[in-house]
């Protein structure tokens, strides 16, 4: 495997990073996900726009143009041989001196992963997924802004632990004030008498791209949508339940806690609009060039 380390693409045996790293000594940094189709990134503006996003939220300057780093995320797959991917974007403060001040560290580490990827098993999005609603609270938007995607993923792992030790795949997390905010690497949907419903992003939770995504083609095709405040009662009492993200795209939910839930046909629908959507994309978008 060969990775993208600020500016070089090396065999990852080689790719190594200074121990004194604010990224290591303190996850000060942020990260983006990405997914190619047939050697196209899908949505790849958008998701250096909300890199961008996450590093002026934190005080970080990023010393490239969305141009370039679409060219190294590019030469990055090319270099690999990769057409389906999963990319991986990490941008630390950079190496510094002990401390957490942000000015000790002269520049950032940027770091580029890329591997296979063709997607989750079949038989997950016929049989959906175990889920539980996590003890652990999401942080409150005021402590940490959901809209960064920061290296500092503490919160969402401890959830992850619990959903481990009950055998779920993924964690539902409510905020602070028991509201159904997001999984630890997803966003939530659930369909409750025709209608779609989902948490507001004033829930404290990420706007996804991929639940962005899902929330135009519900637009587009007439159906009924709710973005609102959610209690575990009211995803208890849910007919169909799905979780978004870059990767899973739609990935239906069976159970959540000891609810059980079938994959209807809401969720089948919208995951045949996104496989759509992903091919019109693929078919839109000009190769990319890296000479």
């Amino acid at each position: 495997m060969l990775i993208y380390l600020n500016g070089q693409i090396i065999p990852s045996e080689k790719a190594v990073i200074s121990i004194f790293d604010h990224g290591f000594l303190y996850g000060d940094g942020i990260y983006e996900t990405m997914r190619s189709y047939n050697g196209v990134v899908f949505k790849i503006e958008e998701h250096i726009k909300r890199l961008q996003k996450s590093a002026s939220l934190i005080s970080l300057s990023l010393p490239f143009s969305e141009e370039i780093l679409k060219r190294d995320i590019y030469e990055t797959l090319h270099a690999n041989s990769l057409l389906n991917a999963y990319i991986r974007i990490t941008i630390s403060r950079g190496k510094g001196d002990i401390g957490i001040d942000p000015e000790l560290c002269k520049k950032p580490t940027i770091v580029i992963i890329t591997k296979e990827f063709n997607g989750y098993p079949e038989r997950l999005y016929k049989e959906g997924i175990k889920l539980i609603i996590a003890k652990t609270r999401r942080n409150h938007k005021n402590a940490l802004n959901p809209q960064i995607k920061s290296l500092n993923f503490l919160n969402n792992i401890l959830a992850k632990i619990e959903a481990k030790k009950e055998g779920a795949y993924e964690a539902l997390m409510l905020n602070v004030y028991g509201k159904i905010a997001e999984g630890t690497i997803s966003n939530v949907f659930f369909i409750k008498d025709n209608t779609i419903m989902t948490p507001s992003t004033k829930c404290g939770i990420l706007n996804g791209i991929t639940r962005q995504t899902v929330i135009e083609m519900i637009k587009k095709e007439n159906l009924n949508l709710k973005l609102g405040f959610y209690t575990k009662e009211d995803i208890y009492s849910a007919d169909e339940v799905f979780i978004t993200n870059t990767t899973m795209e739609i990935m239906p939910v069976s159970m959540i806690d000891k609810k059980k839930y079938k994959v209807g046909k809401y969720t089948n629908k919208l995951r045949k609009l996104y496989k759509k959507e992903v091919e019109l994309y693929i078919d839109q978008y000009t190769t990319y060039n890296i000479n």
